[in-house]
Protein backbone atom coordinates (compact mmCIF):
# COMPACT_ATOMS: atom_id res chain seq x y z
CA UNK A 1 0.00 0.00 0.00
CA UNK A 2 1.19 3.40 -0.95
CA UNK A 3 2.26 5.65 2.04
CA UNK A 4 -0.60 8.71 2.16
CA UNK A 5 1.47 11.71 0.78
CA UNK A 6 1.21 15.03 1.84
CA UNK A 7 -0.96 17.49 0.49
CA UNK A 8 0.95 20.09 -1.96
CA UNK A 9 0.00 24.01 -3.00
CA UNK A 10 -0.14 25.04 -6.57
CA UNK A 11 2.95 26.28 -7.53
CA UNK A 12 2.03 28.00 -10.92
CA UNK A 13 -0.18 30.43 -9.58
CA UNK A 14 0.85 34.09 -10.58
CA UNK A 15 1.33 35.87 -7.66
CA UNK A 16 2.72 32.59 -5.22
CA UNK A 17 4.91 31.05 -8.31
CA UNK A 18 8.58 32.71 -7.38
CA UNK A 19 7.92 31.55 -3.96
CA UNK A 20 7.33 28.11 -4.83
CA UNK A 21 10.19 28.39 -7.55
CA UNK A 22 12.53 29.69 -5.13
CA UNK A 23 12.12 26.67 -2.52
CA UNK A 24 13.36 24.46 -5.36
CA UNK A 25 16.68 25.86 -5.20
CA UNK A 26 15.88 25.74 -0.90
CA UNK A 27 15.38 29.74 -0.96
CA UNK A 28 12.66 31.22 1.35
CA UNK A 29 11.39 34.05 -0.62
CA UNK A 30 9.61 37.21 0.85
CA UNK A 31 8.85 40.82 -0.84
CA UNK A 32 9.81 44.17 0.42
CA UNK A 33 8.66 47.07 -0.92
CA UNK A 34 11.11 49.41 -2.39
CA UNK A 35 9.08 52.74 -1.66
CA UNK A 36 8.61 52.26 2.48
CA UNK A 37 10.31 49.23 2.88
CA UNK A 38 7.31 46.96 4.23
CA UNK A 39 7.82 43.16 4.34
CA UNK A 40 5.31 41.80 2.38
CA UNK A 41 4.75 37.68 2.86
CA UNK A 42 2.89 35.81 1.29
CA UNK A 43 3.55 37.24 -2.47
CA UNK A 44 1.16 39.88 -3.58
CA UNK A 45 1.07 42.50 -6.31
CA UNK A 46 1.20 45.57 -4.45
CA UNK A 47 2.65 46.51 -0.62
CA UNK A 48 0.80 45.81 2.17
CA UNK A 49 2.17 49.56 3.78
CA UNK A 50 1.60 51.80 0.91
CA UNK A 51 -0.45 49.89 -1.49
CA UNK A 52 2.54 50.56 -4.27
CA UNK A 53 3.69 48.05 -6.80
CA UNK A 54 6.70 47.71 -6.76
CA UNK A 55 8.36 44.74 -4.79
CA UNK A 56 11.62 43.16 -5.21
CA UNK A 57 12.54 40.09 -4.14
CA UNK A 58 14.68 39.08 -0.75
CA UNK A 59 15.98 35.34 0.05
CA UNK A 60 15.43 34.82 4.04
CA UNK A 61 18.51 33.52 6.21
CA UNK A 62 16.45 30.48 7.63
CA UNK A 63 17.07 31.51 10.81
CA UNK A 64 13.75 31.79 12.93
CA UNK A 65 11.63 31.79 16.42
CA UNK A 66 8.19 30.67 17.64
CA UNK A 67 5.95 33.32 17.67
CA UNK A 68 3.42 30.71 19.21
CA UNK A 69 2.05 27.50 18.39
CA UNK A 70 -0.11 24.51 18.73
CA UNK A 71 -0.15 20.29 19.18
CA UNK A 72 -1.88 18.51 16.92
CA UNK A 73 -3.10 15.05 18.41
CA UNK A 74 -5.11 13.85 15.96
CA UNK A 75 -5.98 14.39 12.49
CA UNK A 76 -8.17 12.46 9.95
CA UNK A 77 -6.35 13.28 6.71
CA UNK A 78 -4.43 10.43 6.17
CA UNK A 79 -1.38 12.04 5.57
CA UNK A 80 -1.16 14.26 9.17
CA UNK A 81 -3.23 11.52 10.84
CA UNK A 82 0.91 9.34 10.87
CA UNK A 83 2.19 12.39 12.36
CA UNK A 84 0.25 12.94 15.20
CA UNK A 85 1.61 14.71 17.71
CA UNK A 86 3.10 17.33 15.94
CA UNK A 87 3.71 21.37 16.41
CA UNK A 88 2.00 23.98 13.67
CA UNK A 89 3.32 27.18 14.23
CA UNK A 90 3.48 30.79 13.60
CA UNK A 91 7.08 31.14 13.01
CA UNK A 92 9.08 34.53 12.25
CA UNK A 93 11.44 34.91 10.22
CA UNK A 94 14.90 36.86 11.07
CA UNK A 95 13.94 39.31 8.51
CA UNK A 96 9.95 39.74 9.41
CA UNK A 97 7.89 37.36 7.24
CA UNK A 98 5.86 35.56 9.69
CA UNK A 99 4.70 31.81 7.98
CA UNK A 100 2.44 29.32 9.54
CA UNK A 101 4.54 26.02 9.01
CA UNK A 102 5.50 22.48 11.49
CA UNK A 103 8.35 22.02 13.70
CA UNK A 104 9.81 19.06 12.88
CA UNK A 105 13.20 17.39 14.44
CA UNK A 106 11.42 16.74 18.37
CA UNK A 107 10.34 13.95 19.62
CA UNK A 108 7.35 15.07 22.02
CA UNK A 109 6.32 18.67 21.14
CA UNK A 110 4.12 19.37 24.19
CA UNK A 111 7.73 19.55 25.85
CA UNK A 112 10.25 20.27 23.53
CA UNK A 113 8.41 23.72 21.71
CA UNK A 114 8.27 26.97 22.79
CA UNK A 115 7.31 30.33 22.24
CA UNK A 116 10.53 32.46 21.31
CA UNK A 117 12.49 28.86 20.88
CA UNK A 118 15.09 29.57 17.79
CA UNK A 119 14.68 27.62 15.42
CA UNK A 120 15.89 26.88 11.05
CA UNK A 121 14.74 26.33 8.20
CA UNK A 122 13.94 22.77 6.96
CA UNK A 123 12.97 21.61 3.70
CA UNK A 124 11.08 18.31 2.53
CA UNK A 125 11.69 17.95 -1.08
CA UNK A 126 8.77 16.99 -3.74
CA UNK A 127 9.22 16.64 -7.53
CA UNK A 128 8.18 20.35 -8.26
CA UNK A 129 8.97 22.31 -5.08
CA UNK A 130 10.37 21.72 -1.53
CA UNK A 131 7.91 22.59 1.96
CA UNK A 132 9.49 25.03 4.70
CA UNK A 133 9.19 23.68 8.14
CA UNK A 134 11.17 24.24 11.01
CA UNK A 135 13.78 22.71 13.63
CA UNK A 136 15.47 23.76 16.61
CA UNK A 137 18.01 25.93 16.29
Amino acid sequence: MNEPKRPLPRSDEFDTQAFWAGTKEKEFRYQQCKQCATVVFYARRHCTGCLDGELEWKVASGRATVYTYSVVRQSYHPFFRNQVPYAVAWVDLEEGPRILSNIVGVEDPLTEVSIGMPLEIEWEEHDDLCIPLFKPA
